[in-house]
């Protein structure tokens, strides 16, 4: 395993979703706070972002070329070629305090997300999964969601409630859930956004936890990838080979004195790992 590589200082101050766009060859990642969608080529490093119509928790690809974005009231779509948004379906009219957090596609092309109280305070945050243009209430009583992600023969899923430092497992089939159980808590940080290897560990972004957290399937703590910048917001895996973590962090709720002593918070790195993770799926529009 390699040491965190620096790939673009972003400075995102609420850098979060990086998803690996194997088409493109490619990485994109949003700003929450800062209201920017980024892609970054693996390729050549370039560089490229848009401004999102609100805070979006996460861009994902479809099958037709385009992202599915998580916006702030609903779920949007981007286009690449054009940078427009277009608006599919909106989401929590009845909860204006909420904001979209973080998603995930499933095998079957189904989207997964999240939702969470903007301040933080309450727990009015619940998880949803959209498939064939529907809607669906999975679980709710979340403070900060985060996930999910599926382990490798799709029985199990996960999500965090990030609040809490508690990541839940459920029984999976079908686009159903149940069982819902703690898995593990962390200790170091608070559990951010999720992803899981083919041999199905899981790998945690630690808020104020210094790194990546990793767990076996069975909830074991088997330590951590240390990292330069305290809030790691999410790894996911990448590259031709799926051996490339990449990595968002932030600089949210930091002082002044912090910032100074951890000037590259807020940017794009990766970390190369031995042993691979599972290909990106493409949601079904």
């Amino acid at each position: 395993m390699s040491a965190p590589e620096l790939l673009w200082d972003a400075r995102c101050e609420l850098g979060e979703g990086p998803v690996w766009d194997a088409a493109r060859r490619c990485v994109w990642f949003v700003d929450i706070k800062g209201r920017r969608l980024h892609r970054y080529g693996v390729e050549d490093g370039s560089k490229a972002s848009w401004a999102t119509p609100d805070q979006t928790g996460f861009a994902l690809p479809a099958d037709d070329g385009s992202l599915v974005c998580g916006v702030r009231g609903g779920l949007h779509r981007f286009d690449p070629g054009t940078g427009d948004f277009s608006a599919l379906i909106e989401v929590e009219r009845d909860r204006p305090q909420n904001r979209i957090n973080d998603g995930f596609v499933a095998p079957d092309g189904s989207l997964w997300f999240g939702t969470m109280d903007d301040s933080e305070a309450e727990k009015s945050g619940a998880l949803y999964r959209w498939a064939n243009g529907v809607l669906t209430l999975m679980d709710d009583g979340y403070g900060v969601t985060n996930g999910p992600a599926l382990s490798p023969d799709g029985a199990t899923l996960y999500h965090h409630d990030t609040l809490d430092k508690t990541i839940y497992a459920f029984g999976h089939a079908g686009g159903r859930i149940s069982g819902k159980r703690v898995f593990a808590r962390t200790e170091e940080g608070y559990c951010d956004g999720p992803s899981v290897d083919s041999a199905g560990t899981l790998h945690v972004g630690l808020f104020g936890g210094w790194g990546v957290a990793k767990f076996a399937s069975d909830g074991r703590y088997l330590g951590k990838i240390a990292f330069p910048v305290s809030a790691v917001t999410k790894a996911a895996f990448g590259g031709d080979d799926l051996k490339t973590l990449y990595c968002t962090t932030a600089w949210l709720h930091q002082s002044a004195e912090a910032r100074a002593a951890q000037p590259l918070a807020g940017g794009l790195y990766s970390v190369r790992v031995d042993t691979p993770g599972l290909p990106q799926n493409l949601i079904r529009l």
